[in-house]
């Protein structure tokens, strides 16, 4: 069975979509940030990423990380890259081509999407946003996002989907990496191609059950 390491209030939370994507039976194994508590090594504390326990599977100390059988893996947009792969059908590369496209998108929302939008959702968990700095982390980080966003809005029009005629795993870790930046509606009402897009996305019932593991967590410790 596939266990998956991770809290939902974290990018954990994009392997668990992919596995209620794929209908697969997992076990979840929750691991909280270490930067969530105050003493993450005292013997009362949960189980975190600089737990020693959770040291044994992921020596980099950073969730997700999954078991399959005795595979091990970490790195979330590679987890579920994997997944497709593995589990094959529509969510995987039909050909060569494919594959090769979703590989490409994958790594084009870590580079070039990612290190901005995580920047956002950062200066809103520590309560930021309202600062002169926070402002200033936000405003900076939008407009690092404005040619990276052009470009899938050009992609996106006339197509429902980033590869293929179908929602595939390239849609879920984009619209994933994205999600950290939905706060700033302007960025989304600028490129409606991606605000129709993401929609789409986050209407699927497999993200909506993703979310509500994720209610079901508390956002502080």
């Amino acid at each position: 069975m596939l266990t998956i390491y991770g809290v939902y209030r974290s990018r954990a939370s994009r392997v668990y979509w992919m596995a209620h994507e794929l209908g697969l039976e997992f076990r979840s194994v929750p691991v909280l940030q270490a930067r969530r508590l105050a003493e993450p090594l005292s013997e009362e504390a949960p189980l975190n990423t600089h737990s020693p326990d959770f040291a044994a599977v992921n020596p980099m100390g950073q969730i997700p990380s999954i078991r399959d059988g005795d595979l091990v893996m970490h790195e979330s947009l590679a987890i579920n890259l994997y997944l497709a792969r593995k589990h094959g059908g529509p969510l995987a590369g039909q050909t060569v081509e494919e594959d090769g496209l979703l590989t490409m998108w994958t790594i084009w929302a870590a580079s070039q999407v990612e290190p901005h939008s995580v920047r956002i959702v950062l200066t809103y968990d520590n309560g930021l946003e309202n600062s002169a700095e926070g402002k200033e982390t936000i405003a900076a980080a939008c407009y690092g996002l404005r040619r990276p966003l052009a470009a899938l809005e050009s992609h996106l029009a006339g197509r429902q989907w980033i590869v293929g005629d179908r929602f595939t795993v390239a849609d879920l870790n984009i619209a994933e990496v994205l999600r950290y930046a939905q706060s700033e509606a302007a960025l989304f009402d600028a490129n409606p191609n991606i605000k129709a897009w993401i929609e789409r996305c986050q209407s699927r019932p497999a993200y909506r059950a993703m979310q509500a593991g994720r209610s079901k967590e508390p956002v502080e410790v």
